[in-house]
């Protein structure tokens, strides 16, 4: 959802300043415009400034809080069916300042999977940001961490910042340009 919708706070709720990432405390009572509520977070303007707010405190937003989604097979998964699921998660992480998700965006290089034992699996990710000076790639590494540890069959996940290659536009999809107005 992108909107210019305005909640009052009805409680203090952490939020983070985007694109720094410094966790800050916006205060009870003051005004928050929606900017985008995409992947379970929400990203809002307070007093001219960008702030992202977890879905674990969309009630300080007078909304409702969504309970995670937790990935589960009626049996074990092949490694194949494993891997589309992980990539399908991983599309409902989105950069608080742009209304696409990652995998679309071409933040995510690399997703490798070693099994961890019985019906278990290790993932590792890489991933890089549209700029290295973001100061939510922390944030978004996270976000991938806590989607992939949702999943049943994830025992581990590792997320490692890169920055080789470079991010550009031409990493996106098609549908991704199309969305932000670049085709």
């Amino acid at each position: 959802m992108n909107s210019n919708e305005a909640k009052i706070l009805i409680r203090d709720v952490e939020a983070a300043v985007v694109p720094v990432g410094t966790k800050v405390t916006l205060q009870k009572g003051e005004t928050a415009h929606i900017t985008q509520s995409l992947g379970g977070t929400y990203t809002v303007v307070v007093n001219g400034n960008m702030f992202r707010i977890d879905g674990k405190d969309a009630d300080a937003l007078g909304l409702e809080v969504q309970a995670a989604p937790v990935a589960t097979a009626s049996g074990p998964l092949t490694q194949e069916q494993l891997e589309k699921q992980i990539w399908d998660s991983l599309k409902t992480c989105y950069d608080p300042e742009i209304p696409v998700n990652i995998v679309d965006l071409g933040l995510i290089y690399d997703c490798h999977l070693t099994a961890a034992g019985e019906n278990s699996y290790k993932a590792d990710v890489k991933m890089t940001l549209t700029a290295p000076g973001c100061g939510m790639g922390p944030a978004l590494a996270q976000d991938v961490q806590n989607k992939l540890m949702n999943m049943e069959p994830i025992a581990e996940a590792n997320v490692e910042l890169v920055w080789d290659p470079p991010w550009n536009q031409s990493m996106m999809t098609e549908a991704a340009k199309l969305q932000l107005g670049l085709m």
